[in-house]
């Protein structure tokens, strides 16, 4: 399977590239949401459609400092749209095996090898429950 492979700070990790609808610039500025938690960078628009971004790095909870400009990858959900705020995209590659990494997060499907070095590979639907999660007032529940 191919995957869009990117870094958040110097660390590697993967979406599945059918997930990916295209990948942008980061804008300037973004308009804030009201009440939306710290990983919630706000919304951009992109060719007149309303596109909520996150900065991924805070979302995983990695401890990271934002992206200076970076870029925004869009990912195609089933209902909407949704823009992660990433460090670079390194391009795509195919992936052929995920091992498992213990799932101590659901938003993490595994690693994995590409070449040389580990990747993680994201789980799409993880990311989209802990985004919406993000957006409303109530805490998120473990699952």
């Amino acid at each position: 399977m191919r995957h869009v492979i990117f870094f958040l700070d110097r660390d590697r990790y993967a979406l599945p590239l059918d997930a990916v609808r295209e990948v942008v610039n980061a804008p300037e500025s973004y308009s804030r949401v009201p009440h939306a938690k710290d990983a919630v960078k706000g919304v951009m628009t992109l060719r007149g459609r309303v596109v909520p971004v996150v900065d991924l790095g805070r979302l995983l909870a990695l401890g990271l400092q934002p992206p200076g400009k970076g870029k925004v990858v869009l990912l195609e959900l089933v209902r909407r749209e949704l823009g992660l705020l990433v460090t670079e995209v390194e391009g795509i590659e195919s992936i052929e095996k995920v091992g498992p990494q213990g799932r101590a997060s659901r938003m993490v499907r595994g690693l994995a090898r590409v070449g040389p070095l580990t990747v993680t590979v994201l789980d799409v639907e993880g990311l989209d429950a802990a985004v919406t999660a993000s957006f409303s007032s109530e805490p998120e529940r473990n699952r």
